[in-house]
């Protein structure tokens, strides 16, 4: 049995990832129309799983987004207000234009059940809690109905996620029955190492190591040429290995009071009912973590939602420097001038 790679950052072994299934494939994939190269059975884990997120020139990414996503997981959602406003996209998933059923995973992971019964999440918690070494917390997403209808849009991913308590430390191991290595993966990652951290402050351990496990790993064939351009980017190494900015830390008091509060806070920013001042985020009830959080969809609703408004530079210096980092990346003029490009 061989241990899966193990990378003290994503953004190593998401070059590596990405350069194993271009030069190494196995299958040219046609699955639905989307042409990829595609490896079976594909493992890596992260050392620290708080590096969870990338900062390449060639591959920018919506921290908003990121956040946004792991957010609406954890408000176990199903509607496209939150993750529709921040990724129009995803409206392609949904058969009503209203919400999504299949890669909605927090609607069936933390969502409480119909009975009234805890959701899944607090039962593994409760679980981990009484049998600390116990093998039996898994968070199941992936279910025998969503196989009926052949030709389904938004089938899910994501198989399920496994929390392992050891030693102190919540570990944390993700089956995924697919993942496209250039775009789904990244976002992935993001949110589940973040539910990791989550979780692990719930139940008062440290952070350990975070596993992926995926079916089919692949690439579009669309998306190679993209991929060139990270490969050329991180073939030095060290750029893929070392992180440009410390990663922030989750504080370990972090509860589910957070979660709501930014929640409410996100919805009243999304709808541009306020506007908050660097000062208004600072006077709120949250640790600076989660205001720095915040502080991203204010950011978002003056670069993106409201394009004609001035952009407020306090806010953009209160970021987390790396969040900083990739919205210089991703609205460089915007940023810079606070002008429309």
């Amino acid at each position: 049995m061989i241990a899966p790679a193990a990378f003290p950052s994503f953004q190593c072994a998401y070059a590596a990832v990405l350069r194993h299934v271009t030069e190494n494939y196995t299958h040219v994939n046609t699955a639905r129309g989307n042409d990829s190269h595609e490896i079976i059975g594909a493992t890596f884990r992260l050392i620290d799983p708080r590096q969870r997120a990338l900062h390449l020139t060639s591959r920018p990414v919506n921290p908003v987004y990121h956040h946004a996503e792991a957010l609406w997981y954890l408000g176990g959602l199903r509607n496209l207000d939150l993750i529709g406003h921040y990724a129009s996209r995803r409206r392609a998933d949904s058969r009503d234009g209203t919400t999504i059923e299949g890669s909605s995973y927090g609607a069936r992971i933390f969502a409480p059940r119909p009975d009234g019964a805890p959701s899944a999440f607090d039962r593994a918690l409760e679980l981990l809690r009484a049998e600390k070494d116990s093998k039996r917390a898994y968070l199941p997403v992936f279910e025998a109905g969503d196989l009926d209808e052949i030709g389904h849009p938004d089938l899910p991913c994501l198989v399920g996620l496994q929390l392992l308590a050891r030693d102190g430390y919540l570990h944390m191991v993700t089956y995924m029955r697919a993942n496209d290595a250039n775009r789904g993966l990244v976002c992935d990652v993001y949110s589940f190492t973040l539910i990791q951290e989550f979780a692990a402050a719930l139940l008062g351990l440290r952070l350990g190591s975070y596993t992926h496990h995926v079916g089919s790993m692949h690439v579009g064939i669309r998306d190679l040429e993209r991929a060139g351009r990270v490969l050329a980017e991180t073939a030095a190494g060290p750029v893929a290995a070392a992180p440009l900015f410390p990663a922030p830390v989750m504080p370990a008091d972090t509860s589910w009071r957070h979660i709501r509060t930014v929640l409410e806070h996100e919805e009243l920013l999304r709808t541009n009912q306020v506007r908050y001042t660097r000062a208004d985020v600072a006077a709120l009830d949250l640790p600076r973590y989660w205001q720095r959080v915040l502080l991203l969809f204010e950011a978002h609703r003056q670069l993106v939602t409201c394009p004609a408004d001035p952009v407020d530079q306090q806010v953009l210096e209160a970021l987390e420097p790396g969040a900083r980092w990739q919205f210089e990346r991703r609205w460089p003029t915007r940023v810079a001038t606070g002008v429309i490009a």
